[in-house]
C-alpha cells in the first residue's frame, strides 16, 4: 500500500480497527496453515488457500502502515502458537463451517470500520478487506452448497398482501396470544444457532487438546453454555414447526494432541465470543417479541461473564496485549 498521508496522524478509530484486524489475522494465519496440513478435499483446499492468502495480505498491509506511522507492531499469534505437525483435529467439512463463522466476524469489523475512517488510504484498505472477505464467504457458501453441506434458513409462506400491525399483543411472548415468529426473528435465530454450532464444535476440539487443566475446564464450560443457547434458540423455531441447523460435533476427531497453544485457543474464543455479542445485539434490534428479547438479554449476560473470565485468565498468564489507549492525563499531572 502506498501512503500519501504522512502528515495526517492515525485517529483512535483507525488505530483500534487496524490493531484488531492485525492481531485477528495473525491468529487466522496460524489456524489456516494448520488446516492446510490436514486436508484431502481439493475444492476445500483451494478455499483454505485463498483464505490464508487473504489473511497474509491483510497482515502485511497493516504492518506497512504501522512501520510508516512508527506504530509498534503487535505480536498477535506467531509460529510458536501452532504445531503444524500435530494430528488432524477437525474434518475437511468443518473447515468450511469455520470459515463461514470467522468470515462473518471479519465482515463485521471491516464494515463498521469503513464509515469511521477519515484517512483515504485506511478507508480504502478496509473497503478492500471487506470486498475480499465477501468474495471469500461467497466462495465458502458455494462449496458448502456444491458438497451438500449448506443448511438453508427455514422456508416460510410468501405474504398474500401488505398488512399492518393492529394490536399491542403483537409484542407478547410470555402470556396471552403469542404470534408466530416473523422473518427477521427467524433469520437471526437461525444465524445465531449456526454460529453456535460451529463455536461448540471448536470448543469440543479445544477442550480435548488444551494443556492447562484450568483452561480445559474453561472450554468445557463454554461448550455447555453454548449448547444451552443452541437448545433454547432451537426450541423457539420448533414451537413454530420450523427446523434448526444440526450440530457439527461429529466433525471433531478424537485427537488429544494440541495443534495450538493455550494462548491462541483462549484468544480465539475471546474474539469469537465478542463477535457473538454483536450478533445477539443485532438480533435484539430486529426483534419484536418480549420473550425473545429476554432470551437474548440472558445470552448477553452469559457471554459477557464468560469473556470477562477468559480475559482474566489471559491477563494472569501475561497473554493479553493492550490495544492503543488514550493518555492518562491524571497520571501525567501527578508526575
Amino acid at each position: 500500500m502506498k501512503n500519501n498521508h504522512d502528515h495526517i496522524r492515525l485517529t483512535s478509530a483507525e488505530m483500534g480497527k487496524l490493531w484488531v484486524t492485525y492481531t485477528g489475522n495473525t491468529m487466522a494465519k496460524c489456524v489456516l496453515s494448520y488446516y492446510l496440513r490436514h486436508i484431502e478435499d481439493q475444492d476445500i483446499k483451494k478455499v483454505i488457500k485463498n483464505a490464508l492468502n487473504l489473511s497474509e495480505t491483510l497482515v502485511e498491509n497493516i504492518k506497512e502502515i504501522f512501520i510508516q506511522e512508527n506504530f509498534p507492531i503487535p505480536i498477535g499469534c506467531t509460529q510458536e502458537d501452532v504445531n503444524l505437525d500435530a494430528p488432524r483435529l477437525f474434518s475437511d467439512e468443518f473447515y468450511l463451517h469455520y470459515l463461514k463463522y470467522t468470515s462473518k466476524a471479519g465482515m463485521s469489523i471491516y464494515s463498521i470500520a469503513i464509515p469511521l475512517m477519515t484517512r483515504e488510504d485506511i478507508r480504502d484498505f478496509f473497503i478492500n478487506a471487506l470486498n475480499s472477505t465477501v468474495n471469500l464467504i461467497t466462495e465458502v457458501n458455494n462449496v458448502l452448497m456444491a458438497k451438500g453441506f449448506l443448511i438453508k434458513p427455514p422456508q416460510i409462506p410468501t405474504p398474500q398482501k401488505v398488512d399492518f400491525i393492529k394490536k399491542q399483543n403483537y409484542l407478547n411472548g410470555f402470556f396471552g396470544d403469542i404470534r408466530p415468529l416473523h422473518a427477521l426473528e427467524i433469520a437471526h435465530l437461525d444465524d445465531n444457532i449456526d454460529n453456535n454450532i460451529t463455536s461448540k464444535a471448536l470448543l469440543i476440539g479445544f477442550s480435548q487438546v488444551a494443556k492447562s487443566e484450568k483452561i480445559r475446564d474453561f472450554f468445557i464450560r463454554g461448550k455447555e453454555m453454548t449448547n444451552k443457547h443452541i437448545e433454547i434458540s432451537s426450541q423457539q423455531l420448533h414451537k413454530d414447526n420450523l427446523p434448526s441447523p444440526p450440530l457439527l460435533d461429529d466433525l471433531v476427531s478424537e485427537s488429544t494432541f494440541s495443534p495450538f497453544s493455550d494462548k491462541l485457543m483462549l484468544a480465539h474464543k475471546v474474539e469469537m465470543f465478542s463477535m457473538k455479542t454483536r450478533t445477539v445485539g443485532n438480533a435484539i434490534s430486529l426483534n419484536g417479541r418480549r420473550d425473545l428479547g429476554a432470551m437474548y438479554s440472558k445470552f448477553l449476560t452469559d457471554i459477557g461473564l464468560y469473556v470477562e473470565d477468559a480475559a482474566n485468565i489471559m491477563i494472569d498468564n501475561g497473554w493479553m496485549e493492550q490495544p492503543p489507549k488514550a493518555a492518562d492525563r491524571d497520571n501525567l499531572a501527578s508526575k
